[in-house]
């Protein structure tokens, strides 16, 4: 007579009564890597194209050339917004005081000065809608939306408009971006695609 093999048990965390907290996301564990929290609930990453990591490689490298020295660059690194929203943006400048312990896994969100989301096929909707209402919310003054274009990139640009407390559009960029807020930059955009040419 042959058993029946027991049910096993679920692997994933079952969320508290109100949901999950921005402090829990430090305390859970065998979170996968890049987990958010949106609204309580906890939000897993798909694998990412090839684009999507050499435009945040591109971002990353490009604004610590830049920046000047009282704001520091980070990749993929939590923000707290409030209680129940800690998202991670692929790329974040922040104030360079609130950085105050190798060991911190978050910034507050009022030492934000810009975050940028590349758009994934998985994150559409909370890139171009969920997560600029909450950055808007907690007075981040900017924030750059990178769309892949055929593979090519197009940046948007937001700037908080301080009396209605909402993003306004600043402009959309293809292969060259000039910006001077939050500081001067000229980027080549070119330098962004999801292949590689190869030389003729």
């Amino acid at each position: 007579m042959s058993v029946a093999p027991k049910a096993s048990e679920p692997t994933w965390p079952t969320p508290p009564e109100g949901g999950w907290t921005a402090d829990d996301l430090d305390r859970l564990p065998n979170l996968p890597p890049h987990t958010e929290l949106i609204d309580g609930s906890l939000v897993f990453v798909s694998p990412q194209t090839i684009f999507h990591m050499r435009a945040v490689s591109f971002f990353e490298w490009q604004l610590q050339s830049l920046a000047p020295a009282d704001l520091e660059v980070f990749r993929e690194f939590t923000i707290d917004l409030d209680r129940q929203n800690r998202p991670e943006p692929d790329v974040v400048v922040v104030r360079g005081e609130a950085v105050e312990d190798p060991e911190q896994t978050r910034i507050p969100a009022e030492a934000v000065v810009l975050a940028i989301e590349v758009v994934s096929a998985d994150s559409v909707s909370r890139d171009r809608e969920t997560k600029p209402l909450k950055y808007a919310r907690a007075k981040i003054p900017h924030y750059w939306r990178v769309e892949s274009e055929k593979g090519r990139a197009a940046v948007h640009v937001f700037e908080l408009e301080p009396t209605t407390g909402t993003y306004t559009s600043t402009g959309i960029f293809r292969e060259r971006m000039k910006a001077d807020v939050p500081f001067q930059v000229d980027l080549d955009l070119t330098q962004i695609r999801a292949r590689r040419d190869k030389a003729q």
